[in-house]
């Protein structure tokens, strides 16, 4: 009898203690918000919301994009949730050094979800459009210096690639800073079917378009 009741104040301790450890557990699964912004996306002429918040328990620091849309009943319902789409703080591959990029930033012009973010030597824009249920991307924009390829501060060459999409046109345009000349114009077309979701699309697949 001794053995069985010291078996139960065994269990009931740990079942407390264990629950404990869970909650804080979940506590810290993206719970410090860094962005929010609202817009109508849906076209219904109520605002939906975008968040983005950090998981500050996990050492890599992810990020997770929400989209919340706005219903007839005035309540917001959950669209998208995507933890791929912007690259973690602390990357793995990094060994714990910081990426060296700050948190794109999510805003709203005319129903298009536009992210903006910076990359390697510039920064990107990329435009979604609610269509049928997702968030298609259908037009991406580039700015990239070459300032380490024999190019001085005074005279650094840009580049600018702007991709629709829809039309499968990506334009990339060469300029020197300050100039207002136009060195080289290089246009193509690549047809992308179908358009990529915002769900799907990762930090990564900023060098494709």
């Amino acid at each position: 009898m001794k053995n069985i009741q010291r078996y139960s104040l065994l269990f009931l301790l740990f079942i407390p203690i264990n629950l404990w450890a869970q909650n804080i557990k979940s506590k810290g699964r993206f719970t410090f918000q860094v962005r929010e912004e609202t817009g109508d996306l849906n076209n219904d002429g109520k605002k939906d919301l975008i968040t983005v918040k950090m998981d500050t328990v996990d050492e890599t620091r992810p990020l997770r994009l929400q989209i919340f849309l706005s219903q007839p009943n005035g309540k917001l319902t959950l669209a998208v949730s995507s933890t791929k789409i912007i690259e973690p703080q602390y990357p793995v591959e990094n060994q714990g050094k910081f990426n060296g990029y700050q948190i794109p930033d999510f805003f709203i012009e005319k129903g298009i979800l536009k992210m903006w973010s910076e990359m390697k030597g510039g920064n990107s824009t990329y435009s979604f459009k609610y269509k049928n249920g997702n968030f298609e991307l259908i037009y991406a924009e580039k700015f990239t210096n070459h300032a380490t390829e024999g190019y001085t501060d005074e005279n650094t060459l840009f580049t600018e690639t702007q991709f629709d999409l829809i039309t499968g046109i990506r334009t990339e345009t060469d300029e020197i800073s300050g100039s207002g000349k136009v060195l080289k114009i290089r246009k193509k077309k690549v047809m992308i079917r179908p358009l990529p979701k915002i769900q799907d699309f990762k930090f990564s697949d900023k060098e494709l378009y």
